[in-house]
């Protein structure tokens, strides 16, 4: 419990980049990307699998230059999308040192931790752009409240082979916890929109135990416990943000198709 408090307050930077929001959340994202992406590879390594990190760098600064000078132009986008996996195709001409896998993890690799992060930048600079918060409190909130809710009352595992610690109680006590905060952020910062809010809260409350679920299937994957040791207690960057993961392109497809975003 303690090397959890100790954590959470290294987290604390991170809402000072929430709260600044613009170019200082645009180059903390593509930091994170990148550091994100990173560990992943080196899963992928400890399986004799070797991503090409140079290749996710290119992809992750140029998904970025798209977003900053690109505006919402799908086409650039679309562009950006079939460079990757040409590129990414190319790298296997070194037929000598290169192996289907490699190419298939470095593709896996910049969309699941790069391009899935990068939508928080995306939610950001519309005009619900305060729900960004939202990404966060469905995320980190969901994990919470669901591991309170486990230690309290949790009997019936949820998923033994992939998370043997997560029960079905944990589960359902985070989905409401969620919608709970969710609800109290809404009430106080956005009443207008205070349904959307609540429904977000619940979506977030699913998909961001996905996104742990998810992680943990890789992991499982590969052999390893945690992708890195950067954050005492929850490992590396990417165990602590595999739910941001989710709940980032759900909060900024819900305002894109349910809410009507105008950018």
């Amino acid at each position: 419990m303690k090397t959890r408090v100790l954590s959470g307050l290294i987290m604390l930077p991170l809402l000072v980049i929430l709260y600044l929001g613009g170019y200082v959340l645009f180059a903390a994202c593509l930091v994170i990307g990148i550091m994100g992406v990173r560990e992943f590879y080196n899963g992928f390594r400890a399986m004799d699998v070797r991503p090409n990190f140079a290749v996710a760098c290119v992809a992750a600064v140029a998904l970025y230059a798209v977003g900053l000078f690109g505006g919402d132009s799908a086409e650039w986008y679309m562009a950006w999308f079939f460079g990757v996996t040409v590129v990414s195709l190319l790298c296997l001409f070194n037929i000598e040192h290169r192996k289907l896998e490699d190419a298939m993890a470095t593709i896996t690799g910049i969309f699941y931790v790069i391009f899935f992060s990068f939508h928080v930048t995306l939610v950001d600079r519309t005009e619900y752009g305060l729900m960004i918060w939202l990404i966060v409190i469905t995320a980190f909130g969901t994990d919470i409240m669901a591991y309170f809710s486990g230690y309290l009352l949790g009997k019936h595992k949820l998923c033994p082979h992939i998370s043997p610690k997560k029960t079905i109680e944990g589960s359902i006590g985070g989905i409401l916890g969620s919608v709970v905060l969710s609800g109290v952020f809404g009430y106080i910062f956005m009443p207008d929109v205070l349904v959307h809010c609540l429904i977000i809260g619940l979506l977030g409350g699913v998909i961001s135990q996905l996104g742990d679920l998810t992680a943990s299937v890789f992991k499982r994957k590969m052999g390893i416990k945690d992708y890195g040791n950067l954050i005492p207690g929850h490992g590396g960057i990417l165990d602590r943000f595999d739910s941001v993961l989710f709940t980032g392109p759900m909060v900024y497809y819900y305002i894109v198709l349910v809410m009507g975003h105008i950018s």
